[in-house]
């Protein structure tokens, strides 16, 4: 079992920054893929990024690819992801998410997520 809870939320002007946590509890976390999805208001839920359980492999959604960085630190049981270089359109709930099985490479299919946070709000004004 893992509980995931995400922190960081924010209003930032277009270009700015924001470093999203996601902090976990459960002594599985670090055998464990974690996901960043988003959903805007009326729009389906999309994948970000996703970061496999050791920390040596990302993948990003074409969107965010070269603006934003995942990265974990298992000693702190934390996920993290850097945005930068923030558009309006990024604004979003963000939700990071733990694969329901361990190891393996980055996942983007929300099905293949089985913990889920409650999500933070981010907004990026123009």
């Amino acid at each position: 079992q893992v509980q995931l809870v995400e922190s960081g939320a924010g209003l930032v002007q277009a270009g700015g920054s924001l470093r999203l946590s996601c902090a976990a509890s459960g002594r599985t976390f670090r055998s464990v893929g974690v996901g960043w999805f988003r959903q805007a208001p009326g729009k389906e839920r999309e994948f970000v990024a996703a970061i496999d359980w050791s920390g040596g492999s990302t993948y990003y959604s074409d969107s965010v690819k070269g603006r934003f960085t995942i990265s974990r630190d298992n000693t702190k049981n934390t996920v993290y992801l850097q945005m930068n270089s923030l558009k309006p359109e990024d604004t979003a709930v963000y939700y990071c998410a733990a694969t329901r099985f361990s190891f393996g490479g980055p996942k983007s299919r929300p099905d293949d997520y089985g913990y889920w946070g409650q999500g933070t709000q981010v907004t990026v004004s123009s």
